[in-house]
């Protein structure tokens, strides 16, 4: 038993001990019957609050009026849930009377069957009133009771559905798909914060591509982001995209992706030709002039509107932005070549390069040819120490401005091009490009 299950465990003990009924309740239970190592686990005790805080030394009341008590254990804090159940779901959300109740009633308020069971660690005994463990064998996400009833009480179960379905590779029963289907405009009454948080959690785990498969057959994606829904039917040139539109590489895309990558970068992925369908033209062929930049802009929309933090947008615009210089990457410049290696998370960018060109033409040459020129030039090529400064600058009797970043853009550029060595040779370079302003 791993040092987390057995405080879990001591915990239900000590309830039980006091009385009470006890398991182990939601995820950790699915989890179990499904073989995997439950990242935490849940109790719910038909113990009051005020009850459980009174058993266990150190708790916190975190959801008392829903009946919820953190309980710490040597420094870990487990979440103790009294039985209950909930009605009149003013915002569809929360609801507006929440009372005490047993097990079974308690089972049949939670959102989806496999996470809706509880279990007794100490005597080895499920407890599933609603079909969990058939629908784990089936591999099926199921509404527990109505669907319809379950989706109202909090509609961004719709999108837990698909990440559900997206993270273990299960289909959606077919009534609950049809409710999220006929309520997927109510999306729009979940917070954009909300949404953007499980956007995250469907892209940045497993699986993402049967996420948007399911985002779109749920007709929850138009609602949420309808920018990724106008690739739909977007044409590309068939010689450089064969496996079709523009919707059809993103799907590609995010199948090819690698599950390690953290879900900023599987927006970008997402977002990467998000700036096809609004600059796509047929002139002497299909064009996309420019998409990356709008692309970029679309980007940094859509993650304000999702309530993403600074930091991400900037992230996810950046390797919007950043696909499409590596198709002029063979005519660069060395010290623009150099430059472009040196990207802070120049990993990131090529990693979304390859998954490109594997999600389309499958020609990985100028991948490869970066990876080439990183091994053969090093750390110290690509970025070396400046050999002149704004401090010299003002020695040589500059004054301070717009010029400054010119002059030192360009001593650079001559270093990065192997033409400067030193910094005596940066400002006998300055001095002749520049004049010399102590003897004017």
């Amino acid at each position: 038993m791993d040092n987390l299950k057995g405080k879990a465990v001591e915990i239900l003990k000590t309830l039980r001990e006091n009385g009470h009924q006890a398991f182990f309740a939601g995820g950790c239970v699915r989890d179990m019957l499904m073989s995997r190592e439950p990242a935490d686990y849940d109790i719910a005790t038909d113990a009051h609050p005020d009850e459980v805080t009174a058993i266990f030394p150190v708790t916190f009341e975190v959801g008392a009026q829903f009946g919820v008590v953190l309980v710490v254990k040597e420094s870990h804090a487990f979440e103790i849930a009294t039985f209950r159940t909930e009605k009149e779901y003013a915002d569809h959300r929360h609801p507006r009377v929440v009372e005490y109740a047993n097990a079974e009633a308690d089972v049949r308020r939670r959102d989806f069957t496999i996470n809706a069971m509880l279990y007794d660690p100490i005597d080895d005994k499920l407890l599933d009133l609603v079909g969990g463990r058939n629908d784990i064998t089936a591999r099926v996400i199921r509404t527990v009771g109505d669907a319809n009833e379950r989706l109202t009480e909090d509609y961004l179960r719709m999108m837990r559905a698909v990440r559900f379905a997206a993270r273990f590779g299960y289909t959606i029963e077919p009534a609950t798909l049809e409710a999220i289907r006929e309520n997927a405009r109510k999306i729009s009454d979940v917070s954009n914060e909300r949404i953007g948080t499980e956007i995250l959690k469907i892209f940045g785990g497993p699986n993402p591509h049967i996420g948007l498969q399911l985002l779109s057959d749920t007709r929850l994606l138009g609602q949420i982001l309808p920018e990724v829904e106008a690739m739909k039917g977007v044409e590309q040139p068939k010689n450089f995209h064969p496996e079709g539109d523009v919707f059809q590489h993103t799907l590609l895309s995010l199948e090819v992706m690698d599950e390690a990558r953290s879900p900023e970068f599987a927006l970008a992925v997402l977002l990467h030709d998000v700036g096809k369908p609004p600059t796509f033209t047929i002139t002497d062929r299909i064009r996309f002039s420019e998409h990356d930049k709008v692309g970029e802009e679309l980007a940094g929309g859509i993650g304000r509107r999702l309530r993403l933090s600074n930091d991400q947008i900037e992230y996810i615009k950046h390797l919007v932005k950043s696909h499409m210089r590596f198709m002029a990457v063979r005519e660069m410049r060395q010290s623009t070549l150099k430059r472009f290696l040196r990207d802070q998370v120049f990993d990131d960018v090529l990693e979304l390069h390859r998954i490109d060109c594997l999600s389309s033409h499958r020609n990985l040459e100028t991948w490869e040819f970066c990876k080439q020129k990183l091994q053969e030039l090093g750390e110290e090529h690509i970025a070396p120490p400046r050999l002149l400064t704004g401090k010299h600058l003002i020695e040589l009797g500059y004054e301070p401005g717009p010029l400054f970043k010119q002059m030192l853009s360009s001593v650079e550029d001559a270093q990065l091009e192997d033409r400067l060595h030193t910094t005596e040779e940066a400002i006998a370079f300055v001095l002749r490009e520049f004049g010399d302003r102590e003897h004017e």
